[in-house]
């Protein structure tokens, strides 16, 4: 079973919808008994920094996370997900995320002929051997919704990014640890594949 976590930010379906694609049970929940017996974790989200903070927070689930995390339970950040795995972000000065990875959370800087948010299809430069990425070809184009960016303190966490005004870290991984800015459950043949490739980590000590 997989948990994919509830703290009313959105986009929770879709995820769900396309677990069910690969013939895995997805569960949206916030309960903190669930997801710490789920063999996977995910942790989606659309919205604002500070207000998903407030969210995590306000049912505990920051804790559950931290938890999870430590047991080595696989975990996925997606979008708004994997920027809340950071220290802070510039969109919510002074608040404070999750601190497992490292790296700063930048607006896209304005870009002339550049639409912020960025809304579309970018491809891919993958990078440092990225088990999310196993299978698929260098350049595979996915899904973004966004107006702020990733860039990672650590280089080698950083298993495939893109350019739009920035360059932008657009998966990371360490440990047990995956995340993604774009939107794989949207991202058509392609994200499929990195989803399924995230079903088939093996969970183990952090």
């Amino acid at each position: 079973m997989i948990a994919i976590i509830d703290y009313d930010a959105g986009n929770l379906k879709s995820v769900e919808k396309a677990l069910a694609k690969l013939g895995q049970e997805g569960v949206i929940t916030r309960d903190r008994k669930t997801i710490l017996e789920a063999e996977k974790v995910i942790l989606p989200g659309v919205g604002s920094f500070g207000m998903a903070m407030e969210q995590l927070k306000r049912y505990e689930l920051d804790k559950v996370i931290c938890e999870t995390v430590q047991k080595g339970t696989p975990f996925l950040g997606i979008c708004l997900g994997l920027q809340l795995l950071f220290d802070g972000s510039e969109e919510s000065e002074g608040v404070e995320g999750l601190g497992i990875l490292r790296g700063d959370i930048l607006k896209i800087p304005d870009t002339e002929g550049l639409k912020i948010p960025h809304i579309g299809w970018n491809s891919l430069a993958l990078e440092n051997g990225g088990r999310l990425f196993c299978g698929l070809e260098q350049g595979p184009y996915v899904y973004f919704v966004h107006s702020y960016y990733l860039r990672a303190a650590d280089p080698q966490i950083v298993k495939a990014s893109t350019e739009y005004g920035a360059h932008i870290h657009a998966s990371v991984e360490q440990g047990n640890v995956f995340a993604c800015q774009f939107h794989p459950e949207k991202s058509g043949t392609a994200g499929l594949h990195i989803l399924k490739n995230f079903t088939g980590i093996q969970g183990g000590a952090a």
